[in-house]
């Protein structure tokens, strides 16, 4: 007896794409992500958007129009719109991996203390993100044992600046009871080399936690070309 959810036998008029999609399937479940390109891993997001057409064209279309698969996922859902055969069915697809990927990485991260896990906190600032299109500053909160308790987005700016006030940082600190801090930020222009703005107001803000017994960890600056660490420029 075949289980429950195997696929049936396709008809021998079957369109070429079924037998793609069962092939596409079995090589993902057999040698993981790495065993697709990114036109095929987006095939498979995209199947639950169109059950009974080719999708290759389209996510083919996608990869030419935003770069990579990380971009086509994290692309405002104006944007994908935008392109000749992306409906919402489409982006809510997109947009769900994107979420679901946004949640595993969050759970990663909070699952050992941040500097035992430095990894996972990375991944996590990376695709939270890499790809947002205006400067954001994102607060990680961590108890006295380096957990992590709280992360919050707590500025939104331009598309190269961030204003950040140092005392509302620290007051916000001390209501959630963090015995310290990861700064973070990205720069929507890719480059996560830090500014002379960033490494003035990480000083400010370094001295300001000090002052009532928080510790700041690290200030780390997220673009999609990588990622830059005060702690380890020897900045902080």
């Amino acid at each position: 007896m075949s289980a429950p959810d195997a696929e049936p036998a396709l008809p021998a008029d079957a369109p070429h794409y079924l037998g793609h999609r069962t092939r596409l399937r079995e090589r993902l479940l057999a040698g993981g992500a790495d065993a697709l390109p990114d036109y095929e891993l987006l095939e498979l997001v995209l199947f639950g958007a169109n059950a009974r057409g080719d999708v290759k064209p389209l996510a083919k279309k996608l990869l030419a129009r935003f770069g990579s698969f990380s971009a086509v996922l994290t692309a405002d859902p104006a944007q994908l719109a935008a392109v000749d055969g992306v409906g919402p069915v489409a982006i809510a697809t997109l947009k769900t991996i994107q979420a679901a990927a946004h949640r595993l990485a969050r759970e990663q991260a909070r699952s050992a203390p941040v500097l035992a896990g430095w990894q996972a906190v990375l991944d996590y600032c990376r695709i939270a993100m890499a790809h947002e299109p205006i400067e954001q500053v994102r607060l990680l909160f961590l108890d006295r044992k380096n957990h992590l308790i709280g992360d919050e987005v707590v500025q939104r700016g331009t598309i190269d600046h961030t204003p950040l006030y140092p005392r509302e940082v620290v007051k916000r600190a001390l209501e959630v009871g963090a015995s310290a801090l990861i700064l973070v930020h990205n720069h929507p222009t890719g480059d996560p080399t830090p500014s002379k703005a960033d490494i003035d107001m990480t000083r400010t803000l370094a001295r300001a936690a000090e002052g009532v017994g928080i510790s700041l960890h690290d200030h780390l600056v997220i673009g999609r070309q990588g990622h830059s660490s005060f702690k380890a420029l020897g900045l902080l």
